[in-house]
C-alpha cells in the first residue's frame, strides 16, 4: 500500500482540523471537508480512508467538476450496454469500484439537481441504478465529499439539496487557508525544498537567503499549500545553483517585460488603461530634501523617499493595494513586502 502524504503543520488550528478527521475516521459516516483550493482536502479525505477500518479497501476519487453534466450519471453509477450512443458494453460507476472503501467527491458542490438526487438515494438506501437498468445494486460505501463553498448558502440559493446535505454532514472539517496558519510557512516551505532539491539532484538544500524568507512569510498565499508548493519548486529549479541559498523566489511564472498586452477592445485592455500611473519623482517633489553628513544619513533619507513614494502612491489609489502595486510598476507581493518593511501594512484603511 502506497504511504499516505504528509499533513506538515503546528498551529494549533490546523492540528483542530486534523484531529476531528482522525476522529471521525473510524465511524462508518459521511464526512465533508470545507476549504479554499490548496489547503489539503484531498488529504484529508485519505486520512479519513487511511485510519478507519475500511482502510484495506479502495479508496476511489472523483473530481465532480471535471467531467460534462451528461457524463456524471454514468461516471458515478455504471451503465449497461446500448444504454445511451456509444455504451457498447455494460461498465460499473465509481460508486461500485468503491464498494466495501472509500468514496471522495471533490467538488461536490457542482453536482447537477439529477445527479444529487440519485445520490441521494445511495446514501439513504445503499441502493444505485446503473443507467439504462432497473436493477438495483447494494453499494456498501463511505463518502467524503469536498467543496470550497458555502454548502447552506447554496441551499438557500437553490442550488444544492437541503436533504443530501443533512445526510453528507454527519460530521464537517474546515481547513483553515495557509495565510492563517503563518507560523507552517517555513515548515511546509523546507519539506517542499528538501524534496525538491533531492529531485534536481543536489547534494542538500542550501537554504533560503534572508530576503526569500521574508518574502515567502509575508505573502498572502491565496493558492494556499498548493502554490507554496508550486513557488518553491519553481524558484529551486530557476535558481539552479545547489550551494548558494535562495535568493529570488519567482511567485509569478508568467512574469515578463515581454509578456504579450491585452488585445485591443477587449476588457483587458480597459482594464489596463484604467490602471492610474505614478511618477515616484513628481509623487515625491514636495518631500524636504536632508542634509546628508554620514552614510547613515544616506540610507534614512532613501528610506523615507521609499516610504514617501509609498504613502503618495496609497493615497492616488485610495489605498488599492493591488492597484498601487500596478502603478508602482511592482508585482503585489513586492509592494507588500515594502509595506512591511515600513511598518504600514496595518496603516492603510484598506486592503485589496
Amino acid at each position: 500500500m502506497a504511504k499516505p502524504a504528509a499533513l506538515i503543520g503546528s498551529s494549533s488550528i490546523f492540528l483542530d482540523a486534523v484531529e476531528r478527521a482522525s476522529a471521525a475516521a473510524a465511524l462508518n459516516r459521511p464526512v465533508l471537508v470545507i476549504g479554499e483550493r490548496g489547503t489539503g482536502k484531498e488529504l484529508i479525505a485519505e486520512r479519513l480512508h487511511r485510519l478507519s477500518p475500511r482502510w484495506g479497501a479502495p479508496l476511489i476519487s472523483i473530481n465532480c467538476a471535471a467531467l460534462p453534466e451528461n457524463l456524471i450519471d454514468a461516471e458515478l453509477f455504471g451503465y449497461e450496454a446500448g444504454a445511451f450512443t456509444g455504451a457498447q458494453r455494460a461498465r460499473a460507476g465509481r460508486f461500485e469500484d468503491a464498494d466495501g472503501g472509500t468514496l471522495f467527491l471533490d467538488e461536490i458542490a457542482t453536482l447537477s439537481p439529477a445527479a444529487q438526487e440519485r445520490l441521494l438515494r445511495v446514501v439513504e438506501y445503499g441502493e444505485l441504478t446503473r443507467i439504462g437498468s432497473n436493477r438495483a445494486i447494494s453499494v456498501d460505501v463511505r463518502l467524503v465529499g469536498a467543496t470550497n463553498e458555502d454548502l447552506p448558502r447554496l441551499v438557500d440559493r437553490g442550488r444544492f439539496r437541503a436533504d443530501l446535505l443533512d445526510r453528507l454532514s454527519f460530521e464537517v472539517i474546515t481547513l483553515p487557508p495557509l495565510r492563517e496558519r503563518a507560523e507552517d510557512i517555513e515548515a511546509l516551505a523546507l519539506h517542499f525544498a528538501r524534496r525538491m532539491a533531492a529531485e534536481l539532484g543536489w547534494a542538500r538544500f542550501p537554504g533560503f537567503a534572508a530576503r526569500a524568507r521574508t518574502l515567502l512569510d509575508s505573502h498572502p498565499w491565496p493558492g494556499n499549500v498548493r502554490e507554496l508548493k508550486n513557488v518553491v519548486e519553481r524558484s529551486l529549479y530557476r535558481w539552479a545553483d545547489g550551494e548558494t541559498p535562495i535568493g529570488r523566489i519567482i511567485l509569478d511564472p508568467f512574469e515578463s517585460p515581454w509578456r504579450p498586452a491585452p488585445l485591443p477592445g477587449t476588457a483587458l485592455a480597459a482594464a489596463a488603461e484604467d490602471r492610474p500611473s505614478i511618477d515616484p519623482i513628481a509623487e515625491t517633489a514636495a518631500l524636504p530634501s536632508p542634509s546628508l553628513t554620514s552614510v547613515s544619513d544616506l540610507r534614512a533619507a532613501v528610506h523615507a523617499y521609499e516610504r514617501g513614494i509609498l504613502i503618495a502612491a496609497l493615497e492616488r489609489c485610495r489605498h488599492n493595494q493591488r492597484r498601487t502595486a500596478t502603478a508602482l510598476a511592482l508585482t503585489y507581493d513586492q509592494l507588500r513586502h515594502a509595506l512591511k518593511r515600513h511598518n504600514m501594512l496595518g496603516a492603510e484603511p484598506g486592503g485589496d
